[in-house]
């Protein structure tokens, strides 16, 4: 674990292309990302992810484990269905949500909108819509694990804390707001830490949902771990992809203090 890390940093002040010997190159790899218009691009889109990506997730995990854990008919049924989509291949769920996306005849949704007269929506070929539709697959593709989080910490929350509050005549959303949410404070840390990470590290969802044109249209939908792998296994610099790698290193690290620091308990 050490070894790689340690190798990538020194790598990102060389360059080397896999068949000569490295040669030592300082803060060029550095000064040329500065100056490269497409990493800004790419690391915006890259934050694009985390911003909508995470709150859209929690939000959405919490309020269906939240409703999902006062389910007592087939609730082992539906925790599976739920978290079905977790276990799933990430690279056969992004084929699938591409083909949903097609245009008429083919595409499922486009056929829907077709069908109550609605034009069709160019999902994947549009700058605008490009980022959005790749993100809907990745938040649902996560739900499961996070709904699963979710429903062990209400499930840790002592019923005696429900009891005491409904002898006293608290309604069901000051209970939520004073016992839930405050007690659930470590889950939903775990959780947005996790979320955050896995959304600046998306790769799967956006490479195979855009292998015509890698990163969507003029990059829209290209995040960083994407730009590292063209560099460095289309464009052979592996100086320069290692030190795209260490930004994002950088990045994860400074997101997860923030938000350690941020969330923890007072």
């Amino acid at each position: 674990r050490f070894y790689p890390t340690g190798n990538a940093i020194v790598l990102s002040f060389q360059e080397w292309n896999l068949l000569e010997d490295r040669e030592w190159a300082g803060l060029e790899n550095y000064a040329k990302l500065v100056a490269d218009p497409v990493f800004w691009k790419v690391f915006r889109n890259t934050f694009m992810y985390l911003i909508l990506g995470t709150p859209i997730s929690l939000v959405l995990s919490f309020v269906i484990a939240y409703h999902l854990d006062q389910v007592r008919f087939m609730h082992g049924m539906l925790r599976a269905l739920y978290f079905l989509p977790f276990m799933t291949s990430a690279v056969a769920m992004a084929w699938v949500w591409r083909w949903f996306y097609q245009d008429v005849p083919i595409g499922l949704f486009n056929n829907a909108l077709a069908s109550i007269g609605i034009p069709q929506i160019n999902f994947l070929g549009s700058t605008t819509n490009a980022l959005p539709a790749i993100l809907a697959p990745a938040v649902w593709a996560g739900l499961g694990f996070q709904i699963i989080v979710f429903m062990a910490g209400l499930r840790a929350i002592p019923r005696t804390f429900y009891e005491a509050a409904r002898i006293d005549g608290v309604s069901n959303w000051t209970i939520l707001w004073e016992i839930t949410l405050p007690l659930l404070r470590p889950t939903i840390v775990f959780i947005v830490v996790l979320s955050s990470i896995g959304f600046l590290r998306i790769f799967d969802h956006v490479f195979n949902m855009t292998t015509n044109n890698p990163g969507g249209p003029l990059n829209s939908t290209k995040p960083l771990v994407l730009m590292i792998y063209e560099t460095a296994f289309d464009s052979f610099d592996m100086g320069y992809a290692a030190a795209q790698t260490v930004v994002l290193f950088l990045i994860l690290l400074v997101v997860s203090l923030i938000q350690l620091r941020l969330l923890r308990d007072r």
